[in-house]
């Protein structure tokens, strides 16, 4: 039988596509891993001995190989656009990792070449991919433009005045980290120049936009070093989305909790493993999403943030038992990875053409943290109009 699964080369085998892309490719019914490259010859042997794979060391080989039909770019940023642009001279579809490049310089090439090639193309803020993600943004989105209120919203006063921001929403967003677990090369001023802000910032910038559906007009932003760091975005209509990241946290908590407000409701996703509602009718309170490799399921069994929070409890007692720290990583929350690239596949066939993010919503997220990095260094509010390239 012909195998009609769509065949990657995945350039840049390090830990993201070793965890997350190569073990997906590998799972996938529509694609598969036909080559994987990197400059290192230990990564690759490691590749020939894992996945019985074809490997090189060389991208351009990889993107020029005719039986390659789609490019997965895992490199870290500092190669991005070369890589792009052999491959849409070639016509083949990238999916590249976040962010899209380290300058903004290089990004609005980026997207002329995607542009003026038309090649299929998909940048990975894989949370826009997430089902918890997608089940949140779907009812929230019905809230806004199809608003329905509760029998038991309190009417305080029956002659309330009409105000211009009734029915605005806004979003908050808290990011919980431990910058003792980040891996040393985002120390690198050479590599990571903009530190968090731009290689984290990116997916949170991206899904404020993608849940408010509105155009950011200005950026504040207060940073404390490279660890801490406060931005407001004031969009066009009037949304406010606030982000506060912290590098002083905690794995033993969960990471993420995005909280949607608008039209007397809001929607809560807390660490992709449970969404909440409240003043929405007719809509489940609670969402409970499966975890990922769960090797504990008899601990925590009721599932969502309190069933997350049991399996991590007791996978960091047996880390500690047994001095080994990456024993608490078990049970994680979809963060969207897998779904992300199947999403990819479809809308190369043209069967999709939601949740997957398109190289101008790149550029657009980016462009925000871009006005964040410069709010914080100069003190300032910086307007959107500002970060032109």
């Amino acid at each position: 039988m012909t195998d009609t699964r769509l065949k990657f080369a995945v350039i840049g085998c390090g830990a993201l596509a070793r965890m997350q892309h190569i073990p997906n490719l590998l799972a996938s019914s529509s694609a598969c891993l036909h080559l994987c490259c990197d400059r290192s010859p230990e990564v690759l042997q490691f590749c020939r001995d894992h996945y019985g794979t074809a490997v090189c060391d060389d991208w351009r080989a990889a993107v020029a190989d005719p039986e390659v039909e789609a490019v997965c770019l895992a490199t870290t940023e500092k190669l991005r656009y070369p890589v792009i642009a052999l491959a849409a001279e070639y016509g083949k579809p990238v999916y590249v990792e976040k962010p899209l490049g380290i300058t903004l310089e290089e990004i609005l090439k980026i997207q002329h070449v995607v542009h003026e090639s038309g090649i299929p193309f998909c940048v990975g803020h894989n949370r826009r991919s997430s089902p918890a993600m997608i089940a949140a943004r779907r009812i929230f989105r019905e809230q806004m433009t199809h608003p329905r209120h509760c029998a038991w919203r309190w009417e305080r006063e029956p002659d309330r005045p009409e105000r211009a921001d009734d029915g605005v929403a806004s979003m908050c967003v808290r990011i919980n980290d431990d910058w003792h677990s980040w891996k040393s090369w985002v120390f690198d001023p050479e590599q990571a120049p903009y530190g968090p802000m731009l290689f984290e910032m990116t997916h949170f910038t991206d899904l404020c936009n993608w849940f408010l559906a509105a155009e950011p007009e200005s950026v504040v932003a207060v940073e404390t070093g490279m660890l801490n760091h406060a931005i407001i975005i004031r969009y066009r209509t009037g949304e406010l989305a606030t982000l506060h990241l912290c590098g002083n946290g905690t794995c033993g908590y969960p990471k993420e909790l995005y909280e949607m407000m608008g039209n007397g409701a809001i929607v809560v996703v807390d660490h992709m493993c449970e969404v909440r509602t409240a003043g929405i009718p007719d809509t489940e309170p609670v969402l409970k999403f499966p975890l990922l490799h769960d090797t504990q399921p008899e601990i925590g069994a009721e599932g969502g943030i309190r069933g997350w929070l049991a399996k991590r409890a007791a996978a960091c007692a047996e880390a500690a038992r047994r001095n080994d720290p990456l024993l608490q990583f078990t049970a994680e929350p979809d963060k969207g990875h897998a779904h992300a690239l199947e999403h990819f596949v479809e809308q190369i066939r043209g069967l999709r053409h939601e949740e997957v993010c398109g190289v101008d919503d790149a550029v657009l997220a980016t462009r925000v943290a871009f006005a964040a990095i410069r709010s914080a260094r100069e003190n300032r509010p910086v307007r959107m109009a500002e970060i032109q390239g």
